[in-house]
């Protein structure tokens, strides 16, 4: 089995760091898309994550329900009085562009059909996601149908196939993490608007980054497994911040005097609905919960402002002025700093 590149260990993209670590405090954010450069370590950074995540427990079905929360498991669970469970790593689920939709939302298993003469369900990829995260790379290039598909099960947390004589309800929760770059092709609106943060990956600009990066790759290369032994210590210390992070958030405030500067900064920026709000909201409070603070503050919002509006603003064809610096600029005239 191969050893994945520490979490820890990833040097520069901090505020793609920083937004993959808030939605695993706080999966109800709406997934991550991250945007840029080809080889910048978008894929190594997703991975990385759900190594470094506490196991979960889970049935032994094949959606590993949560046997915590009844309402969400399966027919097959939910009709169990006490369904076996067991500790798993939290999946990681790569959706590659090529797949068909049978094998996203699953299909007829044609093996037992033919053999048996019986009408058993494989379930796709959305099932095995359920409860981890979805990664999609060069999500701009995705065809439409897959797309909607994903819209659909995205809003409901449900995945519902009903074809071939078959008819499954199964649930599909999962953190849906995309990344691509945006010279190769747009990402459509209804998707966009889906992802709850975006962020700029960018090839780093400094020497210093660059040295470092190069000299983890190689010792990683050289020797994975002395290289993950020398990070163990980081990687504990950085789950045990996430899990008091995970504990901490439902007691976590948001004073309404912050609502109302998210909602000034919202209306200032004209973003459409309310969507960005909310997710303005939630990922604030992850961050202060990850911080180990009991209340959301300014300074959260100012923050998390970007990586929470920057791909819901309109486009203007008049000003060519990127999303980043016109969150910046709104920020310093709704905060006056």
């Amino acid at each position: 089995m191969s050893v994945r590149f520490p979490f820890s260990a990833i040097a520069g993209q901090d505020e793609l760091k920083l937004a993959l670590l808030l939605t695993a405090v706080d999966p109800m954010i709406g997934g991550l898309l991250a945007l840029g450069d080809r080889g910048t370590g978008k894929s190594t950074a997703v991975r990385a994550l759900a190594a470094l995540l506490p196991d979960i427990k889970a049935t032994t079905c094949a959606y590993h329900c949560d046997p915590a929360s009844p309402q969400t498991m399966c027919d097959s669970c939910r009709g169990d009085a006490k369904p076996k469970t067991r500790n798993i790593q939290i999946p990681v689920v790569d959706l590659p562009l090529g797949a068909t939709e049978d094998r996203v939302i699953g299909a007829l298993n044609l093996e037992r059909a033919l053999s048996h003469g019986e009408k058993a369900f494989e379930p796709g990829l959305l099932a095995s996601a359920n409860r981890g995260y979805l990664y999609v790379d060069e999500v701009n290039l995705l065809e439409d149908h897959i797309v909607d598909l994903l819209l659909d099960v995205a809003a409901s947390g449900e995945n519902v196939v009903e074809r071939e004589g078959l008819s499954v309800r199964h649930p599909a929760r999962f953190v849906l993490v995309g990344s691509g770059n945006p010279e190769e092709g747009e990402l459509r609106p209804q998707l966009l608007d889906r992802f709850g943060l975006s962020v700029d990956v960018r090839t780093p600009a400094e020497v210093s980054i660059w040295v470092e990066i190069v000299k983890r790759r190689l010792a990683y290369e050289a020797d994975p497994q002395a290289f993950v032994a020398q990070r163990a210590e980081s990687e504990v210390a950085l789950q045990k911040k996430l899990v008091a992070g995970r504990k901490r958030l439902p007691n976590v405030t948001t004073p309404d005097s912050v609502m109302q500067r998210a909602a000034e900064l919202c209306i200032h920026l004209k973003t459409d609905g309310i969507r960005g709000q909310l997710t303005l909201m939630r990922v604030t409070r992850a961050l202060a919960a990850y911080e180990g603070k009991s209340t959301v503050t300014e300074d959260h919002l100012k923050r998390m402002a970007g990586p929470a509006l920057r791909h819901r603003l309109r486009r203007n064809p008049l000003d060519e002025t990127g999303s980043g610096t016109r969150i910046h600029r709104a920020v310093e005239e709704v905060f006056g700093a």
